[in-house]
């Protein structure tokens, strides 16, 4: 704890000088001038050390701040880095999964599932880096036919899903219907020389409904999908 009689003891002194040479009549102007002139060299000096603590205060509290928004900074990276996929900047796995889940909490929900066709084939013949740019250009190409609503995440690999809040079935399938169709219609731009294609599974889930129920009918649809000769939908 601060001793203020400490830290402003000789001005303290020369206050109570002051005060001592002002109570007396007697004296000469020249003890009352000198007796001034302290006063003043003390009171110029406590300004001087006054203003140094001011600007000393108010570079700390701009440095506090400055940390205050680096570390803001840095929790908003953390937070994304710990929710999206660092190749596709989609929802990760984890992330993806606590939306579907809150989102049944609140309300009905479909879900498309979709896994690009004969993936190995294209890491195989063009090397995983060109499988990675395959990956981009394909998550590129779902956005593009999504509503804003949608929460596209990577499960793992080559799978996505498409979360639609609110959709009734037959406008889940409009919407992978639509991704299906932009991938059979041009080659990605990052593989010009051929198409790849998906297979989509869709799935409808009512309110209160869970993640398990709702992932497993759309990945039965999408098994469904590959079972019959790939690049299709299927729904349930």
């Amino acid at each position: 704890m601060i001793d203020l009689h400490e830290l402003f003891r000789e001005e303290s002194e020369v206050l109570t000088r002051s005060q001592d040479v002002a109570a007396q009549t007697t004296l000469s102007a020249e003890d009352y001038r000198d007796a001034l002139l302290m006063l003043n060299r003390h009171y110029q000096r406590l300004m001087r050390e006054t203003w140094r603590m001011i600007s000393r205060s108010d570079r700390a509290e701009r440095e506090l701040n400055r940390v205050n928004e680096q570390l803001q900074q840095l929790a908003q990276e953390l937070e994304y880095k710990a929710s999206h996929d660092p190749l596709t900047a989609v929802w990760n796995r984890g992330a993806i999964i606590q939306r579907i889940s809150n989102t049944l909490i609140h309300g009905p929900a479909a879900l498309i599932i979709l896994d690009i066709d004969h993936f190995k084939k294209i890491n195989d013949e063009y090397g995983h880096p060109m499988g990675d740019r395959v990956i981009c250009g394909l998550v590129s190409r779902i956005q593009a036919h999504c509503p804003d609503a949608a929460s596209i995440g990577r499960i793992g690999g080559e799978e996505f899903t498409v979360l639609l809040p609110h959709y009734r079935l037959s406008d889940a399938v409009i919407v992978a219907g639509a991704i299906h169709a932009s991938l059979n219609a041009s080659p990605l731009a990052v593989l010009p020389g051929q198409l790849v294609t998906a297979s989509l599974g869709v799935s409808y889930g009512k309110p209160g409904s869970d993640f398990e129920t709702l992932y497993n009918n759309a990945d039965a649809a999408l098994y469904d999908a590959k079972h019959h000769g790939r690049n299709r939908v299927f729904f349930r």
